[in-house]
């Protein structure tokens, strides 16, 4: 698991705990239920309204996907596929049908096995990049979700806001309460502000770089099944999938 997202929102909400604590309040003064609630649940309402309700699964897993994601590790499934390469070279095609059963890869899998049935390489290659391309408009439905919630949080924050100055105004017989409802008021807008740019805009990010990720090491793989599929030399296979990703990812992917 890559834990950059879970450091990264600790890390903000730490440093504002730590700056409410230096100016001397507490952080029980911003958690207060009513603008909590409101920012949370418009938010999430107005996001749902520009969605379909059949994307909520797809958003549920995006979510969990953005905590949970691991790091893609373009070296080692280069040395997988040279190495199919190598045999595919030296006992043919077909003979990696056995060896196609050990890969973990699903995509690659699925390619090494759409070629030892005899696929046409330029229907192979079209098959898989199609299935690359419904990948990205998967991917692209949770970051969306979460990107739209990023707009508008800080706004169903400021209605919050209005809402509770509406309260203030109803009371201002009452002095000696106006500054504590004053400033519970704009504990709304500071969630909304909160949740957009420490919470939602992060993750739909995360999930744009996933998605980025896993697709170029599908198309790092789509190369590679293409060269297998023509029995390439391995040493050419290997030169040229490394070229496609930068030097120290190859390596390090490798080495894990």
């Amino acid at each position: 698991m890559d834990p950059a997202t879970i450091i990264g929102i600790g890390l903000a909400l730490g440093g504002i705990l730590l700056a409410i604590i230096l100016e001397g309040s507490s952080p029980m003064s911003v958690i207060l239920p009513a603008p909590m609630v409101l920012v949370i649940v418009g938010t999430l309402g107005a996001a749902l309204a520009g969605s379909r309700m059949a994307d909520m699964g797809a958003v549920v897993q995006a979510l969990i996907k953005a905590f949970t994601g691991k790091a893609v590790k373009p070296g080692a499934t280069i040395d997988v596929v040279v190495s199919l390469a190598e045999r595919a070279r030296r006992e043919g095609l077909l003979a990696l049908e056995d060896a196609a059963k050990d890969v973990e890869d699903q995509f690659l899998r699925d390619g090494l096995q759409a070629a030892i049935d005899g696929t046409d390489p330029e229907d192979l290659r079209e098959m898989l990049l199609a299935k690359i391309e419904v990948k990205k408009g998967t991917d692209k439905v949770g970051a969306k979700f979460f990107n739209d919630a990023g707009g508008f949080a800080p706004t169903v924050g400021i209605i919050g806001t209005v809402v509770s100055l509406v309260h203030v105004l109803e009371n201002l017989s009452e002095p000696d309460k106006l500054g504590h409802m004053i400033a519970a008021a704009f504990v709304a807008t500071l969630w909304g502000l909160l949740a957009a740019n420490i919470i939602c805009l992060p993750i739909a990010n995360r999930l744009k770089r996933l998605s980025e990720t896993e697709c170029a090491q599908m198309e790092l793989v789509v190369e590679g099944l293409m060269a297998v599929q023509a029995g390439a030399n391995p040493r050419l296979v290997a030169q040229r999938l490394r070229s496609l990703v930068p030097e120290e990812k190859a390596k390090a992917g490798a080495a894990a």
